[in-house]
């Protein structure tokens, strides 16, 4: 169980530390902000286009296996990105992480279902869950005391020793995994890889690049586009392309019965609780994670926090998650794991309602902010583990490699849209409340609008230099009153998608006990 939770806490962790790390990079190596936003975003698009294929690959060879492999790549990788002497060479090296995390992910869901049933299942999946709401917070505190008393190179330096230790207990602890006969759908493959990774990149830069029409250059690796449609439009279509053909592919497959297997069994999709849990699984990743996009911003930028101490006012958040993983101990004897989801989302949209609250306030306490996390924490905590655990209860254990592949690109896309909405939400907020409180005020129309723009373009990071000014102290406390409103706005916002959330958990049946 530590050595699955260390290496899932791993490629959580390096999803939301770069945020911290990314100034300390740019001073370094002296890359420009494209390159500096590929490094943040090339991991999440690999990791989401190749989880269907390590899940399938897992049944197939072995889910320790797999595990294992990706516990050395993930390694190699780290230290690739942690000596990497140019931004190209660290762009590289963050694909290849992602890629890593995909074999991680899946598989540990996997060797969770084949390891342990009965009550002992709901505590696994527990730790598992708590683990990965506690590294979301851990990541930035990490990140922002290396970057202020270190190097940012240590922000992947310090995997290193971390996946010796993991690989030693996944090769001591767990026995091999069993394998079966098969092989993988190729063309499934290739078609599920481009549309995962063009559906992750148009979700996470339409805000970037423009949804529609090109907004802004986008350069990497050489490459750029800076006119007509968006790069952002053309890979959505791209995607809607290659996921319509993969899905097509995937239903013929599976009703054929030949020896072609699909790559994605369709049929598992007839399990109930399988097939609605994931329904269930895609609108709470709306909901559940967009909300640590943002609140950095403001408590950096509003707040006037430290990277370090925007960190630590996110440990409430683990600490919640950790107690909700204790809780589990005690009353997974009496509560199913779905009334545990229901009760986690409730949890969870009452600290999201408490942190809107907080923040439309004239002053937020740090105290008022921790508490609110530490509610939502609690919810994660439940909600995140259980309802992994709902979906993959009654799906058989030679295809739950292919079933956490399934559900982790569920929560994925749930949440790589949930953050698209949720950023675009909380930015065209900052923008229009900053234009709208200067105009107000008698400031022409163009020049309110030059402030929005500036400040909205820099996340926020324009108000620090706007405030020291006498001259434009006002635009500055616009700002921060903008960036409030954004911040309660989007909590209301995800609030509402994970009490629908909640209601699409009603259409789950209560999976039968695993013994």
């Amino acid at each position: 169980m530590i050595g699955v939770s260390l290496g899932v806490a791993m490629i959580v962790v390096d999803t939301t530390i770069v945020n911290v790390i990314t100034p300390a990079v740019i001073d370094d190596l002296g890359i420009d902000s494209s390159q500096a936003q590929w490094i943040q975003e090339s991991y999440a698009i690999t990791f989401a286009a190749l989880l269907l294929v390590f899940g399938r690959l897992s049944d197939l060879i072995g889910a320790r296996r797999v595990f294992t492999i990706g516990i050395v790549a993930f390694g190699a990788t780290s230290l690739l990105a942690g000596l990497a002497p140019s931004g190209d060479i660290l762009i590289a090296a963050r694909f290849l992480q992602g890629a890593a995390g995909a074999m991680l992910l899946p598989t540990s869901l996997a060797l969770l279902n084949q390891t342990f049933t009965g009550a002992t299942r709901n505590l696994a999946f527990a730790v598992w869950g708590s683990t990965i709401g506690a590294a979301t917070a851990v990541g930035p505190v990490i990140g922002g005391w290396l970057s202020e008393h270190a190097s940012w190179r240590w922000a992947f330096g310090i995997n290193v020793p971390l996946v010796i230790v993991v690989l030693v207990l996944i090769v001591t602890c767990i026995l091999p995994s069993a394998k079966r006969a098969g092989s993988i759908d190729a063309v499934g493959a290739v078609l599920s890889a481009i549309g995962l990774a063009t559906l992750a990149f148009g979700l996470i830069e339409g805000r970037t690049y423009g949804w529609v029409t090109t907004e802004r250059s986008l350069d990497v690796f050489g490459f750029s586009w800076n006119s007509g449609l968006s790069p952002v439009f053309v890979s959505l279509l791209i995607a809607l392309v290659a996921l319509s053909l993969f899905v097509w592919r995937q239903v013929r497959l599976s009703r054929e019965g030949s020896s072609r297997e699909p790559l994605m069994d369709t049929r598992l999709f007839r399990i109930s609780s399988f097939r609605n849990g994931n329904v269930a699984t895609l609108i709470i990743g709306l909901g559940e994670f967009g909300i640590i996009a943002i609140v950095p911003l403001w408590l950096q930028f509003a707040l006037n926090y430290s990277p370090l101490q925007a960190g630590v006012a996110l440990l409430p958040l683990a600490g919640g998650s950790f107690i909700a993983s204790g809780l589990s101990f005690s009353v997974a004897s009496r509560l199913s794991a779905i009334a545990l989801v229901r009760i986690g989302l409730v949890l969870e949209a009452t600290g999201l309602v408490a942190l809107g609250v907080v923040a439309a306030t004239t002053s937020a306490p740090w105290w008022a902010i921790s508490l609110a996390l530490f509610v939502y924490g609690i919810g994660v905590g439940f909600a995140t583990a259980q309802v992994t655990n709902v979906v993959l209860a009654e799906v058989p254990a030679e295809d739950a490699g292919q079933g956490g592949g399934i559900q982790s690109t569920f929560r994925q896309l749930g949440s790589a849209l949930g953050i698209a909405a949720l950023t675009t939400l909380f930015f065209s907020t900052l923008r229009s409340g900053v234009t709208d409180s200067l105009t107000s005020s008698g400031v022409p129309t163009d020049q309110a609008n030059q402030f929005a723009s500036a400040i909205t373009d820099s996340a926020g990071a324009a108000i620090a230099q706007l405030g020291a000014n006498p001259a434009t102290a006002a635009v500055a406390q616009a700002a921060r009153d903008a960036m409030a409103s954004g911040v309660a706005i989007g909590a209301y916002v995800a609030a509402g998608t994970l009490l629908l959330g909640f209601i699409s958990t009603l259409f789950i049946p209560r999976a039968k006990d695993h013994s």
